[in-house]
Parts: structure tokens; sequence; C-alpha cells
């Protein structure tokens, strides 16, 4: 029986939660197995997600056309030990003790493919550095 004490939440949070964090949540949970925990939010979430976002994460193997995105909430983050932002700044509730980082990458929003893949790839890079530090 695995500790559930002993496995971290990682909270991925972007405005719309419809492309980056949607991506990185994928990621995180395709290299991470049951090791994570892996929640994603938006600030203002859209009615689903980007469809091109999507299509770039089917390229590679990974699912996630049936996510849904989220509204951020408080308890998400009391919940999470791990918080990474992706442009909302902010508007993201703030808890001493949590480790908190801001990615800095592209909207993939309104973009093609050929956009999106490299915010996909530079996702998937930092999602193995975090996995790294965590685990």
């Amino acid at each position: 029986m695995v500790d559930s004490m002993t496995i971290p939440t990682v909270l991925f949070v972007c405005v719309h939660n419809a492309g980056r964090s949607q991506m990185a949540a994928g990621w995180l949970q395709h290299l991470a197995g049951d090791r994570v925990q892996v929640l994603s939010a938006g600030s203002a979430p859209a009615d689903s997600i980007n469809p091109v976002a999507v299509e770039a994460m089917h390229e590679v193997g990974i699912d996630i056309a049936t996510n849904q995105p989220k509204v951020l909430t408080t308890e998400a983050v009391k919940d999470s030990d791990v918080v990474i932002t992706m442009g909302c700044g902010d508007t993201c509730p703030f808890f001493p003790g949590k480790r908190y980082e801001d990615w800095v990458l592209e909207d993939p929003a309104g973009q093609g493919i050929e956009s999106v893949r490299p915010i996909r790839d530079e996702i998937k890079s930092r999602v193995e550095t975090l996995l790294s530090e965590i685990l």
C-alpha cells in the first residue's frame, strides 16, 4: 500500500485551462503515472479544450480530448504541493509552504498545429525537469 502522503500533488494553472495547463497535465500524467497526483484549472476557464492542443498531444500518443476546463479553486491550491502558473499571475491564491513556479509559455489559443508543437515540446521538457526535482 502506497502512503498517499508521499505522492506529491501538482496543480497546473492557466487562464482558460484549455491549452497549456491541459498539455502539461497530460504530460505529467503520462510520464509520472500514479507517482504524482495531477490537477489543472483556469482562472477564467473556457467552454472546452483547445482542439489544436488535443491534436498536438494526440500526435505523441497522449489523449486529453475528454478533459474539461475547470475553475481554479482555493481548495485546489491548498491541496497541492506544487503550483505551476502559466500566464495567470496574480489571480492564483498564494499559500506559504507551497512550491510556486511561473512558466512563461506562448499561448496556443488561435494558433495552428505548427505553432503548438514547439509549445507542447517545451512543456514536456519542463515537466521532465519538474519530475526529476519532486520525485
